[in-house]
């Protein structure tokens, strides 16, 4: 790469940073446009239906009255190059005059998926994709690891948060839990609510806790501030709509398997408060398809990053079935003695039959220490 772009490349995953909470279920892309004459004006992706990265970096230049005739643009994700709510960005750079473009990693969209950079070579442009071990293109792959997810695998990524003391209990056996961790977690665990598309949880820690389960600690972007889908597994539809999740602001979806027939009281009740509900029984035990749940987030509800804070026998079940992609746990310097597990798994008779995950971060956040971990697979 040349050198004149490199101290250009560093900070544009800051850049896309801005979008996080703004652009869903978009990706997260920012923009940076270099003139002739050396200045540099950028952008990043706008809410669903407003302007992508490539438009808000090329309507800063407008606006300063300058040329971007022969500028060089470097985004972090392909332009795209369909009509969806926006037009195509392709479209947009070819009419300013862009000379080169300078790509951090391929949009996998199937109406993309490298049509973008077809289109602007096609026009004359020069095209350069940066290495995937590139650290701007590792760093924008991460950035949107859920967009990516859904785009290849038709699934959310599903990060399932957790928070306990240093010998695994997250709650005490009479029940007691809050506050385990600290002021400082809590506030970063609102921060990765922020990032994700929905947040689920399950009818048990709804009636153990009430929850509001949203984002309040940390700041949402925008001028209209979205909340991310409050989701609800409730297998046998008892949920109340007097309790909090189902309160403003922000939209509340229930899975469930309850019988249509017998569940139509609590269903209309439900729909009175606003509450959108999706079937998704999973055979004779009456239980929710959580597969399927998560398929039809992605296809119906267009989830990127599912983030899930449950129960140690809902989280279980997920982990069991292997639809956790990353673990996010807060561990406190505390020990609690016997209580509530981190997951209902097991038992296991053998070493080897253990789930396997690996480390990609640890770091302090106040007193506690934030693991991350991912699926390890073959």
């Amino acid at each position: 790469m040349d050198d004149q772009l490199t101290p250009l490349l560093q900070g544009l995953d800051a850049l896309a940073a801005q979008a996080e909470g703004l652009s869903e279920p978009n990706p997260r892309v920012a923009c940076r446009l270099l003139l002739t004459d050396g200045r540099v004006f950028e952008g990043h992706t706008q809410p669903a239906g407003g302007p992508h990265a490539e438009v808000m970096a090329l309507r800063a230049a407008q606006a300063a009255g300058a040329s971007t005739q022969g500028a060089t643009a470097l985004v972090t994700l392909e332009p795209c190059s369909h009509h969806g709510r926006t037009p195509p960005c392709c479209d947009a750079l070819v009419a300013a005059g862009v000379a080169r473009v300078v790509v951090a990693q391929p949009d996998p969209n199937p109406l993309v998926n490298g049509q973008g950079t077809a289109r602007l070579r096609a026009a004359g442009i020069q095209v350069d994709v940066l290495p995937p071990t590139h650290p701007v293109a590792t760093a924008a792959w991460e950035r949107n690891i859920g967009f990516f997810t859904r785009m290849t695998t038709g699934l959310p990524w599903v990060r399932l948060k957790m928070a306990a003391s240093l010998d695994g209990t997250t709650a005490l056996a009479n029940g007691v839990s809050q506050w385990i961790t600290s002021p400082e977690a809590r506030t970063d665990g609102h921060a990765w609510r922020r990032r994700a598309t929905a947040l689920l949880t399950g009818m048990g820690t709804v009636a153990a806790d009430n929850p509001r389960l949203d984002v309040r600690l940390v700041p949402m972007p925008g001028d209209t501030p979205r909340q991310p889908l409050r989701v609800v597994v409730d297998s046998k539809l008892e949920l109340s709509p007097h309790t909090r999740i189902v309160q403003p602001p922000g939209q509340v979806l229930v899975i469930t398997a309850a019988d249509a027939v017998e569940s139509a009281p609590r269903r209309q009740a439900l729909a009175d408060a606003g509450v959108a509900i999706l079937d998704c029984a999973g055979g004779p035990n009456h239980k929710v398809d959580l597969a399927l749940a998560l398929q039809r987030l992605a296809q119906d509800h267009q989830v990127n990053e599912l983030h899930l804070e449950a129960g140690h026998k809902l989280g279980g079940s997920f982990l069991r079935e292997g639809l956790v992609d990353e673990l996010l746990l807060y561990l406190a310097p505390t020990l609690l003695g016997p209580g509530a597990g981190l997951a209902h798994i097991g038992p296991f008779t053998t070493l080897d039959q253990g789930l396997p995950w690996q480390f990609v971060e640890a770091t302090p956040v106040g007193p506690d220490l934030r693991i991350r971990a991912r699926r390890r697979t073959a």
